[in-house]
């Protein structure tokens, strides 16, 4: 098993296969886009394959696949395929904006994965398009669909953004009446390629919270499983659930059990770290599997205690303010 230095068990990696994304989100990165990695800096399917298989062996259950977006990467159907086999992975996830994901549905079915996160951060067409800088709510609203007609668990995120979509706070609510989903508000965060937007946090988790209660004052707290990044509730007589995730405030850092590895190989141990190894770049110098996971149980020895020390440790010494899209979801 991988432990870090802190006590906390590892057996979850989150994959980022692409920098590249289909839409502008606000949040996310600059209108304009980022400056988009040339093919070679990216992991190739192979190099992907042998990391998380090497993970796999040193105790990581559970693969999520994040971008950019996943399905702008083509072929990425094998991937996932190939990560299915993986013997000793117990889950395969993914998180996707949906526009491309809907024809996808059976074979995700196919292949074995049980749950998806969708980020939809509004219903409402027009605010989508001020959010997203694209109008393909439609689509969006498809792959929702197209989930839940397989049988495939759905939480759909929803970045909680000052001026910008807090009137689809209580919508958003209303789907889990009827919808057996989860709906996770998430807290806006500075990883848009440019910093932070505002002055504070305007809508951190107890604001969203007491906002969800106004509406339905019989809202009820549940438990929160193992290693939850949410605050997880149950609103009586609705099928789906309710969860609020503080990714700004950082308040779940104490029973993290996530790695991340973006698309150019770097391992992050914390969201707000800047990397700590270059396992893309051990794999082409020729390193054997013996070595590579040496040095990852180093980096997983010398981890941040939580988010704002990895912040602080940052070698720039600058505030983290990267695009999530180069980070990985």
């Amino acid at each position: 098993m991988l432990t870090d230095n802190h006590g906390r068990k590892i057996n979850y990696v989150r994959l980022a296969v692409t920098d590249r994304c289909n839409l502008r989100c606000f949040y996310c990165m600059p209108e304009e886009g980022i400056d988009w990695l040339a093919r070679t800096e990216l992991m190739s399917y192979e190099e992907m394959l042998r990391i998380c298989s090497l993970l796999v062996s040193m105790g990581i259950e559970k693969i999520r696949i994040t971008g950019g977006e996943p399905f702008v990467r083509k072929d990425i159907l094998q991937l996932l395929t190939a990560l299915s086999k993986l013997p000793g992975l117990q889950h395969l996830t993914l998180t996707t904006n949906g526009v491309l994901t809907a024809p996808h549905v059976p074979e995700l079915k196919k292949i074995g994965v049980r749950s998806v996160n969708l980020s939809m951060d509004t219903l409402d067409r027009n605010r989508f398009f001020s959010i997203t800088r694209r109008d393909e709510l439609p689509a969006v609203i498809e792959t929702l669909e197209q989930l839940l007609r397989h049988d495939i668990e759905v939480k759909i995120n929803a970045v909680v953004m000052d001026r910008r979509n807090i009137e689809d706070i209580i919508p958003l609510v209303q789907l889990t009446k009827e919808l057996p989903v989860s709906v996770r508000f998430i807290e806006e965060m500075p990883f848009n390629g440019e910093g932070n937007h505002y002055d504070h946090l305007h809508w951190h988790y107890m604001r969203i919270h007491r906002k969800i209660e106004e509406a339905f004052p019989d809202i009820q707290k549940l438990p929160d499983p193992p290693h939850s990044t949410a605050y997880n509730y149950h609103i009586p007589g609705h099928k789906g659930n309710i969860g609020i995730i503080a990714a700004y405030s950082r308040t779940f850092c104490g029973t993290c059990n996530r790695i991340r590895l973006t698309p150019q190989g770097m391992l992050k141990t914390c969201l707000y770290d800047e990397g700590v190894l270059n396992v893309k770049d051990l794999m082409r110098n020729g390193l054997a599997n013996d070595a590579i996971a040496a040095q990852l149980i180093t980096a997983i020895q010398h981890r941040a205690i939580n988010g704002f020390e990895a912040e602080r440790l940052r070698k720039e010494k600058k505030s983290a303010h990267e695009s999530m899209a180069t980070i990985g979801g």
